[in-house]
């Protein structure tokens, strides 16, 4: 379920949490890339294809903002996602990353 927000109000909400408008979206995109690489509907799918999916067209870039968010590249997080240990690492991933 989305939820519509004014701009105004998104950016109220991201000054609030210390980050840049950039930061924000960049956090909500990687937020959004990492739950792809995790459904099993989207298991035939590339890694660059999911990551094109939500605007990253680079593939370098990506993995390297997926592993500075993350603590792991985005081919590591999806073998241990299919293999369930990934369970524990997103918990701990999401109490330090922030998005809007």
């Amino acid at each position: 379920m989305s939820t519509r927000i004014s701009t105004r109000h998104r950016y109220q909400l991201v000054q609030e949490q210390g980050l840049s408008v950039a930061d924000g979206i960049r956090g909500s995109r990687l937020e959004r890339r990492r739950h792809d690489l995790a459904d099993p509907a989207l298991r035939s799918r590339t890694i660059l294809a999911v990551a094109a999916r939500w605007g990253f067209t680079d593939g370098a870039n990506f993995s390297r903002a997926f592993r500075a968010a993350y603590g792991m590249p985005p081919g590591e997080y999806r073998h241990l996602h299919d293999f369930g240990a990934v369970r524990e690492l997103t918990r701990a991933a999401q109490a330090t990353t922030r998005t809007f």
